[in-house]
């Protein structure tokens, strides 16, 4: 039978539908239920791609005597962390209070006004692992409610103060501004290649994430301080993508990438696939593109798009969230190969000999008796062993890859989440341009387009707010600052990439929304969630550039650039106050606050303002947008136009286009062709 979860739309809650654990959706359903009889609630969050989360299900969650303690003692609430970001961020803060560790699945213990007092993250169902089993942390909690329940809630009261002073203090922005100059910048620069792996690319040891951030922010700062591909920081940022492309956390056969990598050098990922990770990436290899010109960058983003166009992007034109590391119940099977199945593929054992050597397969595997393809050797080096020129050997390498994709889009898919958020959509957005900007290729423009149509058709509520997540015709869930501050950088780009003022507008629009409901009190920082939500015990204000870029790192870059947009001196002022405060904490730790970093190179480098106008507007403004230009702004319109300040009395003889480059609005004689650019930057 069902249980209250089968209404929901949530692919993860839907997986946990047939539990026989009676679990009820986060709502006033189970939260009044909870105050009515005075039950403690179970909380247990994670999301579709989790892989612990399903091992957890499988054995507990499905324990018909299991699912009997939770439901006499407890009243059982399910939570899709992709769902609700804000409550997963207050009851991770915690248990990694509590524990000193987090993770998914997260399993916290409430008092019935949703208090957290205890909780943990995976459980076995026999004690193992040097954990608890889960029946027994089950019982142990139930027996302390019911005979100490006045010092729960005491605890419970201790735990929320403390959560609630970590939130607005902790490793908080200075209250004493530094000086903001390219001297901080190379010392967040230094500290940040301290953790640099020099071997394997990337930072710190395993298991190992993207860090797209770190990447970016090196690569900006060999372009600002006009150093050369030697670089040390420009060297390893080009290091660490390479790594990636060689490593089993990247397709081979279809493009995109996991996660992360459970093992330094890249080899082994947890086999999901998020939405994010894929369009940070994009966007990492489009600056490296730009600043290269090297074709793996452009292949790498080339074949990544056309996966996420073919899998992820709906009719509708948003994107889906993510596809699981699972199928048929076991981790990775979709993705890897014994030697024997890709020699049966390709038949031809020249060929398979190659493809072989070149992505290390073996008959033994490597890694758990099976092979995860991947390249860590030259391949040009293989090549010559075989006895192939470089172009020879790759036209054997793309057909055999070809074979063995068609044969695995035969086998069980992993399971897609198929709801979509507006942040993560987003940023596929941003990702989009960029990939546009740096390959020309207007089907990437396109799909940004559909994919902005899409959260004004979807996500727009009728009181002109947007909605968080969407799925089957249901939008639901109040946008997080995420989400706003991400869609606004979203339109920001793709005015550039269109010359479409509106996007414009919608920008403003919504940032003047975030300052009304999301604004602290007395800081000049934004909370997570807008000030009329009543279902959180606290609001939270989130700095650290995590899996995704913070809300107020965004809004930072967003300010300053909407500032030169609209002419808004206060907005401009508003982010520099935000930056002089986090300056120190990206000095010291550049690596949790990359985004803040890359917003710092720009106010510290200044903002090249570039205003074209005349008849080869747009096309002239591709041009330059192919170029690696970091701290650029772009503005393009057929004709002067007083809505925008940058725009306003540039004046341009008929048939004819200038640009005009500028600084603080101040611009130098306008240039007549895109070539005479080559001085600037």
């Amino acid at each position: 039978m069902a249980n209250r979860l089968a209404a929901e739309t949530s692919p993860y809650l839907l997986q946990h539908a047939h539990n026989p654990v009676d679990w009820y959706p986060w709502g006033s359903e189970a939260l009044d239920k909870a105050k009515a009889e005075q039950k403690p609630i179970l909380v247990s969050i994670g999301y579709s791609a989790c892989h612990w989360c399903h091992v957890m299900e499988r054995e507990s969650f499905e324990d018909d005597r299991v699912a009997d303690i939770m439901n006499q003692n407890f009243v059982n609430i399910k939570i899709d962390r992709e769902e609700r970001p804000d409550l997963d961020h207050i009851y991770m803060d915690a248990v990694q209070t509590l524990s000193g560790s987090g993770g998914w699945p997260l399993n916290v213990f409430l008092t019935p006004d949703a208090k957290p007092f205890y909780g943990g993250t995976y459980f076995p169902p026999i004690k193992a692992y040097n954990r608890s089993s889960w029946t027994d942390v089950l019982l142990a909690v139930a027996k302390a409610w019911h005979d100490k329940p006045q010092e729960i809630l005491s605890q419970a009261d201790n735990l929320t103060d403390h959560l609630r002073q970590a939130v607005l203090g902790g490793k908080k922005a200075s209250q004493n501004p530094a000086e903001l100059s390219a001297d901080l910048l190379q010392r967040a620069e230094d500290a940040l290649l301290t953790q640099a792996d020099r071997q394997w690319g990337g930072f710190g040891a395993a298991p190992k994430f993207p860090q797209t951030f770190g990447i970016v922010f090196l690569l900006r700062q060999a372009y600002f301080g006009r150093h050369t591909p030697q670089h040390d920081g420009f060297a390893h940022a080009l290091r660490s993508l390479d790594a990636m492309l060689n490593g089993g956390i990247y397709d081979h056969l279809q493009g995109g990438f996991a996660r992360y990598s459970t093992d330094a050098q890249w080899l082994a990922p947890h086999f999901e696939k998020m939405l994010y990770d894929n369009a940070l990436l994009i966007m990492a290899l489009s600056e490296a593109a730009q600043a290269t010109g090297r074709s793996r960058y452009k292949q790498a983003i080339a074949q990544t798009l056309q996966f996420v166009q073919q899998e992820w992007q709906d009719a509708d034109g948003g994107f889906f969230s993510a596809y699981d590391a699972d199928s048929e119940g076991v981790e990775g099977k979709y993705y890897v190969w014994t030697k024997e199945e890709i020699e049966d593929i390709l038949r031809d054992l020249t060929a398979a000999a190659l493809f072989c050597d070149c992505y290390q397969v073996t008959p033994a595997g490597n890694w758990e008796h099976t092979n995860i393809l991947w390249t860590p050797e030259p391949l040009e080096a293989i090549f010559t062993q075989h006895g192939y020129t470089t172009e020879a050997g790759q036209a054997m390498l793309a057909k055999a890859r070809n074979q063995l994709l068609v044969l695995r889009q035969q086998r069980p898919k992993p399971l897609l989440d198929d709801k979509k958020l507006m942040g993560w959509n987003a940023l596929m957005i941003s990702a989009c341009c960029k990939a546009f900007a740096a390959l020309g290729d207007t089907e990437y423009i396109n799909m940004a387009i559909r994919a902005a149509a899409c959260i004004e058709q979807c996500f727009k509520l009728t009181n002109g707010g947007y909605a968080h997540n969407y799925k089957a015709g249901k939008a639901a869930n109040p946008a997080f600052l995420d989400d706003l501050a991400a869609y606004v950088q979203a339109l920001c780009h793709l005015q550039e990439c269109t010359g479409k003022v509106e996007y414009l507008d919608t920008a403003g629009q919504i940032t003047e929304r975030i300052f009304q409901e999301f604004l602290m009190e007395d800081e000049p920082f934004f909370y997570f969630t807008p000030a009329w939500q009543s279902d959180v015990i606290m609001r939270r204000k989130d700095l650290y550039d995590g899996a995704v870029p913070s809300g107020n790192s965004l809004m930072a870059q967003n300010l300053m650039y909407l500032g030169v947009v609209f002419d808004r001196a206060d907005w401009r002022s508003h982010a520099e106050n935000m930056l002089a405060k986090m300056a120190p904490l990206v000095e010291r730790y550049p690596s949790s606050f990359g985004n803040w970093g890359a917003a710092l190179q720009n106010l510290v480098n200044g903002t090249d303002e570039v205003a074209i106008v005349g008849e080869q507007a747009l096309s002239w403004g591709r041009q330059i947008l192919a170029r690696w230009w970091p701290n650029k702004l772009l503005q393009c319109a057929e004709s002067s136009s007083s809505r925008f300040p940058l725009l306003a009395q540039k004046t341009v003889p008929p048939a004819e286009t200038l640009i005009f480059r500028c600084k603080k609005y101040s611009c130098e004689q306008p240039v007549t062709a895109v070539e005479a650019l080559q001085q600037w930057p």
